[in-house]
């Protein structure tokens, strides 16, 4: 929920990522394509080497079969059909997936295929593999698939390459990979207590050792953090007063709720800062007016910031108002 990094070794070193480029490649299908449309299967596509779902020239599939066979058994023929169906070419579908690099701010990132086989300037990071499967996590489509240990497609039964599936406690996700340069790579979601975790592990020796790392800090993160809830998107912060207004003061409320993993002792030594930017505001005030921001600390570190905005409009008086406040007060005297 929070996108608040755990733990981290080496993780803006740019690597050889394998089949984990299918994460990019399904999000981009999902959002482009049509889970219903019929894909034909290309000669490009059914000659392709590696892992494959045993395609054959001229079948056809849904989209939605082909991305079972892309994240479940990681074909690299589902790949190629998925590819040339959504952007006319492997070399078009490839633009795509860069402008979506692009637009979800993944400067590390550079994709040539949608298979992710050893290709020279194909390449991303563990940093950014998290951030687009953070993203697409949040597609219930893509979460549904990656989450499926088996399922049977067109009379073959595709069983899930992740061997976290089924195995670590709450892994609902995501994605393996493996090529000569790139080494055993594994992308893994868990969920416990609604905390969602992704752990990116690459280059690893064995499967062995990817879903020991894996496993590592997963264990770590889920021993040490717990998810709480540091700000509701309803809190009254504070109060802005407000010159020549109908009202004498506007609430101050936070732009969205927070919630972030926590240790205990960051838990303890929480501290909450408030900055405003205004002492006075003048009528007429806007609701969604940005005000200041609220800060969150412990230790000296900054654990989560949030722009405030104030909670509603304040209408400027009128002479009609003041007028009203006069005979008010004259009123209270004369009583």
């Amino acid at each position: 929920k929070s996108g608040r990094v755990l733990y981290e070794k080496n993780a803006h070193a740019r690597k050889a990522i394998a089949s984990t480029t299918k994460i990019m490649t399904a999000i981009v299908a999902l959002e482009r394509g049509n889970l219903e449309d019929k894909v034909k299967v290309s000669k490009r596509a059914a000659n392709i080497g590696g892992s494959t779902i045993n395609l054959k020239e001229g079948e056809e599939w849904t989209l939605k079969e082909l991305l079972y066979g892309l994240m479940l058994r990681s074909g690299n023929d589902a790949a190629i059909a998925i590819a040339e169906h959504i952007g006319g070419s492997v070399e078009g579908f490839a633009a795509l997936m860069n402008e979506k690099a692009r637009e979800l701010g993944l400067k590390n990132t550079q994709f040539k295929t949608p298979h992710g086989l050893d290709t020279p300037g194909h390449y991303s990071t563990a940093y950014e593999l998290a951030q687009l499967t953070r993203y697409a996590l949040n597609n219930p489509i893509f979460s549904q698939i990656v989450g499926t240990q088996n399922i049977s497609v067109k009379g073959r039964s595709f069983y899930t390459t992740n061997e976290m599936l089924g195995a670590y406690p709450g892994a609902d996700g995501v994605k393996t990979g493996y090529t000569g340069q790139a080494g055993r790579c594994l992308v893994t979601s868990a969920t416990r207590n609604n905390m969602r975790l992704i752990s990116v592990v690459l280059n690893c020796s064995s499967r062995t050792v990817r879903a020991k790392n894996s496993r590592a800090i997963l264990d770590y993160a889920f021993n040490n953090y717990r998810l709480t809830k540091l700000l509701d998107e309803s809190d009254n912060i504070t109060e802005i007063q407000v010159s020549k207004g109908k009202a004498e003061n506007v609430s101050v409320v936070p732009e969205k709720g927070i919630e972030m993993p926590l240790t205990e002792e960051e838990k303890s030594k929480m501290e909450m800062n408030v900055c405003l930017y205004y002492d006075k505001l003048n009528a007429p005030v806007l609701s969604d007016f940005e005000v200041g921001y609220v800060e969150f600390t412990a230790n000296g570190n900054t654990i989560a910031k949030v722009a405030l905005k104030t909670g509603k409009s304040v209408e400027k008086k009128r002479i009609i108002d003041y007028y009203r406040d006069i005979v008010g007060i004259w009123y209270r005297l004369m009583k």
